[in-house]
């Protein structure tokens, strides 16, 4: 050993054993955005044996200013956070085997993974509560703990959930704020990022060391601008009846009819296009199509981005997925789609 991990394993609540189980474990990180990526890179400098990142975007220059494992070489590149996020780990630290993911996550992508892989932690880093009720509904279902974790301007919370021994998401929504706010209208600075980060990062640890008795049991919020901090216990939030931890859960969200195959991305003019039946492309045989047609083509070995004049701009991935920016409004956005995609 070249004691890379030394100062770690001199905590005494994790020590040699504790960084034996940690080397052992497998993490999967729902979305590579500022809290993804704070994510990563603490666990993979903690040593842990691998790490799944999934991410349905691509690195942009707003994003720079938080989420720390991105260059402006990504940002010109449009590469996917996903496979950026591996490429800078991979440089951290060579020992941890890392997966990326470009592509939704979805029901059926994270049941794939629950199912094949069975990972120890799941850790939230998306921008929406649809997907995080989904990661609610795999979690409980495969009893694979999973921690919770939000942030916009200077405020965060963070909550971790535990299938068998705390209530759920679903069972709290009453509880945590859900306000229309988002990084995009309210902006966003990098300490609350941190600070979230710091919550994740240290329950997914006692997690992975197995020392469960040390986990907080607390939905934690605050504000970094305001000085104000809360701490609220969540064994009381538990609902008999409720439809994914209770005495007979359906898993609603993993099987609801009205999942969208357009859906507004978070504060954001974009909106994502999922075709009913998948579709894969040759990256090159796509943006030869585009730039024939004297449309302004950029493209890498992940998607294409096309320029269509009037602020709007289509981005394809390889497996057909597609981000229309500059509009919210869907029904445009499948226009558009079905316009050049067919």
């Amino acid at each position: 050993m070249n004691g890379r991990y030394s100062r770690q394993q001199l905590f005494a609540p994790i020590g040699e054993e504790g960084q034996t189980n940690i080397r052992r474990k497998h993490v999967v990180i729902v979305g590579a955005g500022a809290l993804g990526a704070g994510n990563a890179e603490a666990l993979v400098r903690a040593g842990i044996g691998k790490l799944t990142i999934i991410d349905r975007d691509y690195v942009e220059w707003s994003n720079l200013q938080r989420q720390q494992l991105y260059s402006e070489a990504d940002a010109i590149a449009r590469l996917p956070k996903a496979i950026a996020a591996k490429r800078r780990l991979e440089q951290i630290n060579s020992e941890v085997e890392i997966e990326a993911i470009v592509g939704d996550a979805g029901p059926e992508e994270l049941e794939a993974i629950a199912a094949e892989q069975r990972p120890d932690v799941w850790i939230d880093a998306t921008d929406n509560f649809d997907t995080r009720l989904v990661l609610n509904d795999v979690a409980y279902k495969y009893r694979i703990p999973w921690i919770y974790g939000a942030c916009v301007g200077s405020y965060g919370l963070s909550c971790a959930f535990i299938p068998g021994r705390t209530p759920c998401l679903y069972c709290l929504l009453e509880t945590v704020p859900q306000g229309g706010l988002t990084c995009d209208t309210a902006g966003i600075i990098g300490p609350a990022v941190q600070m979230v980060v710091s919550y994740q990062v240290a329950e997914a640890l006692k997690m992975l060391v197995e020392d469960w008795a040390a986990l907080r049991g607390k939905l934690v919020s605050f504000d970094l601008w305001t000085n104000e901090y809360a701490a609220v216990r969540i064994d009381a939030v538990k609902k008999e009846d409720c439809p994914t931890c209770g005495r007979h859960p359906s898993y609603p969200f993993l099987s609801y009819d009205q999942r969208t195959k357009a859906a507004v991305l978070c504060g954001r003019d974009s909106v994502q296009i999922r075709p009913p039946v998948q579709r894969e492309y040759e990256i090159d045989e796509l943006a030869e199509m585009f730039r024939r047609q004297g449309l302004q083509t950029e493209a890498n070995p992940y998607l294409v981005a096309v320029s269509l004049g009037g602020g709007k701009r289509l981005v394809v991935f390889a497996d057909g997925r597609a981000l229309v920016h500059g509009t919210k409004d869907v029904h445009e956005a499948k226009t558009i789609y079905y316009r050049y995609l067919g």
